[in-house]
């Protein structure tokens, strides 16, 4: 059945919820910003057809916040909420809500976002599609069980802790050697409870030198189901990307043909609707692939999908939520370039400690090739409570070789941030570095190469600028007026 969305409220902020009001000003849809007190002058907010102010600072109290988020849609006239990536965007109860408030929920089905949710019943829903998965214990409740398991099932070290309920990288521990194992299970039980409200462990055998590769997935209500191909996204820092592109250059197109319709099958098992994506681990040495999780809504990467495809994934979800059909099979879509996106956070680059403050100078890259993903404007402040990514850079070229030099040119010398140190030197080292230019590496790439890479950072330094422009004064003083002026 369709059903008319009439405005919308984007339970977001910065980069996420930009992105979402550019597709919903194509469509011609208005749109409603949320924002904390810090957030005021946001970009977000700033771009938007109206904004609500939903509380103070700390995001339990702001973006986290249900009841005052569904009272601001509807105050505002919204007849639906697009939670974009991060904060509610994939709670259950949240997505409930703002159906039971008769609002249209941009996103798949409460109760599938719920089961995929929680680790462990998202391996017991792929054993039963008859997807890979990671040999594991499923909901680890003791040091001494997670010891019988190894010896029971010949696994050996190393192995991964994490909680069940994690996302984002966070709540996972590698262990290396067996009096690390009560440490490593104690802490990743209590981060588990304090960050996601649930101790329930799960414990993997650790792929050496894995690859980190997902499927994106876009799915209507009437059955039809299709994937845009697969990304790589195995640079990642502390477990969280920076850096992803597609095609993928571990994948062969057989193994990329087989990947792509497992993932077409397995949310097809679930009843999946909406975009979605599923990830999995590559193992390099083995050429096989094992199922890691379900992310049940937007990527941050998706645009790379859509610079190689030609489409528009949230516009998509917008269609799917209105009740229409997908229009176009699986035949119909091809990939014509390839993409490159980096993640810029507010950050040092050497040590990843954030850094937070007003940007003073933003210089943002232009010309062929590059799409930019912003989530904030010079003069704006990064606050220290959120998510230090307020820009997405990303390339696209007829080949990985091109994509990669037209990203070079974009770090390199279209892009001058000021006031806030960011990644952009690492991200350029990465680039540069002919194990990543050869597609030779795995998600330890930065912790193995970290020295050699901050090693050959051109870090300008703006006191540089200041005896520039000093020495020139020095000259035309000494010198007179030139003819040129």
């Amino acid at each position: 059945m369709e059903r008319k969305i009439k405005k919308v409220l984007i339970a977001n902020r910065g980069v996420s919820a930009v992105r979402v009001m550019h597709t919903c000003r194509d469509k011609k849809i208005p749109t409603t910003a949320v924002y904390s007190t810090p957030d005021r002058l946001g970009l977000h907010v700033l771009s938007s057809d109206s904004a609500v102010h939903i509380g103070e600072a700390p995001p339990i109290k702001s973006y986290l916040n249900m009841d005052a988020i569904i009272e601001a849609a509807l105050k505002t006239g919204c007849n639906a909420v697009h939670p974009g990536w991060g904060f509610l965007s994939e709670n259950h109860i949240f997505a409930q809500r703002v159906i039971d408030a008769g609002l249209i929920w941009i996103g798949p089905k409460p109760k599938v976002i719920k089961s995929m949710g929680d680790k462990i019943e998202a391996k017991k829903w792929a054993k039963r599609a008859n997807v890979p998965v990671i040999p594991g214990i499923d909901n680890a409740k003791s040091y001494e069980e997670i010891i019988n398991w190894m010896k029971e099932e010949d696994v050996s070290f190393p192995i991964l802790v994490k909680a069940s309920a994690g996302g984002g990288g966070k709540g996972m521990l590698k262990v290396e050697k067996t009096e690390d194992i009560q440490s490593a299970f104690t802490q990743v039980k209590s981060e588990a409870l304090k960050s996601f409200g649930d101790d329930k462990v799960l414990v993997e055998k650790y792929i050496e030198r894995g690859r980190h590769i997902e499927v994106q997935i876009i799915a209507d209500e009437y059955g039809s189901i299709c994937h845009l191909f697969e990304r790589e996204c195995t640079i990642q820092r502390r477990n969280q990307k920076i850096i992803e592109e597609t095609p993928s250059p571990s994948l062969d197109d057989t193994l990329r043909q087989e990947i792509c319709f497992t993932a077409v099958r397995f949310m097809r098992e679930i009843g999946y609707t909406s975009a979605g994506t599923v990830e999995f681990l590559y193992d390099s040495n083995t050429k096989k692939f094992y199922f890691l999780e379900v992310n049940t809504r937007l990527q941050v990467e998706h645009g790379i999908t859509e610079l190689s495809t030609g489409l528009d994934i949230v516009s998509l979800m917008i269609d799917i939520a209105e009740g229409k059909k997908l229009p176009f099979n699986q035949s119909d879509i091809h990939q014509n370039r390839w993409s490159i996106e980096c993640r810029l956070n507010a950050e040092d680059p050497k040590n990843f400690s954030p850094s937070f403050g007003r940007i003073t100078r933003l210089q943002v890259p232009h010309g062929p090739g590059i799409r930019i993903s912003p989530g904030a404007y010079e003069g704006a402040s990064i606050p220290p409570f959120y998510d230090s990514m307020f820009m997405l850079l990303i390339s696209a070229g007829a080949d990985r070789t091109d994509a990669i030099r037209t990203m070079d040119r974009a770090l390199s010398r279209g892009l001058r941030v000021e006031g806030v140190k960011t990644i952009a030197p690492l991200l350029l080292s990465i680039l540069r570095h002919p194990k990543f230019i050869s597609g030779e590496f795995s998600t330890r790439f930065i912790e193995e190469h970290m020295d050699e890479l901050v090693s050959s950072f051109k870090e300008r330094d703006p006191e540089d600028e200041v005896l520039k422009i000093a020495r020139y004064v020095a000259e035309i003083s000494a010198l007179g007026q030139q003819k040129w002026m």
